[in-house]
């Protein structure tokens, strides 16, 4: 029997929203393999750390963003995946605003960068295969909980709201279905306060209540765009 030797590494998928567009953070391998090429942040997890622990960190260290909640994705462990031998990797993702973040290279990252999903490099590894499930479940998702509203401002117009669900759906929604189904669902409050932008009529301004939210979801909500 041969003997077990397998590494343990962690990668983050982290997408950035901004009006209209999703990117992504992506490093440049500054060490073989792979050098010089395109990767999702991540790296191998130490004997002392949890996985959790263990992506925050490789995540600060390659490119200096550091996010409070990063979900697990899927668990990568094709045999061949790894030029340097057998490794699995664990792989999280998060959504942020890339303005919140200064982002900087360092340990093993030559270089880091945000990038339209939609214009991508080629990609290091077995990272292509990775990020599209990472889409996938970003869009499957935000259908059926309600993670995009910490991407808007604290108070915004229902259409910021309706361009960030196509924005990541990557494609147009019914306007007034959409409007319809998220008002019924009680998890937004209209404020006696108003926005103009451009030359239309001033919009009233919303705001999330998650106490509302999660009061819903004990009552056996189901939230679903």
């Amino acid at each position: 029997m041969n003997k077990q030797s397998i590494r343990l590494s962690v990668d983050a998928v982290v997408f950035g929203y901004e009006e209209d567009h999703i990117s992504i953070v992506l490093i440049k391998r500054k060490y073989e393999p792979f050098k010089g090429q395109w990767a999702i942040p991540g790296g191998f997890a130490l004997n002392d750390e949890s996985l959790e622990a263990a992506v925050e960190r490789e995540l600060q260290e390659e490119t200096g963003i550091k996010i409070n909640y990063l979900e697990q994705l899927y668990t990568f462990g094709n045999p061949n995946r790894d030029p340097r031998g057998r490794v699995v990797s664990v792989a999280y993702f998060g959504l942020v605003r890339p303005d919140a973040f200064k982002i900087v290279a360092a340990t093993d990252a030559e270089q880091v960068q945000w990038f339209s999903i939609n214009d991508l490099p080629e990609l290091a590894f077995d990272h292509k295969h990775i990020l599209e499930k990472a889409i996938k479940r970003l869009q499957d998702k935000i259908t059926y909980q309600p993670i995009g509203f910490e991407l808007l401002d604290k108070k915004f117009p229902f259409s910021d709201l309706e361009k960030l669900y196509a924005t990541v759906l990557g494609r147009a929604i019914d306007r007034r279905n959409f409007r319809k189904k998220i008002i019924n669902l009680d998890i937004l409050d209209e404020l006696d306060e108003k926005v103009s932008r451009g030359s239309g009529r001033p919009a009233n301004l919303f705001q999330f209540n998650p106490e509302h939210y999660f009061k819903r979801k004990k009552e056996g909500i189901i939230f679903e765009i």
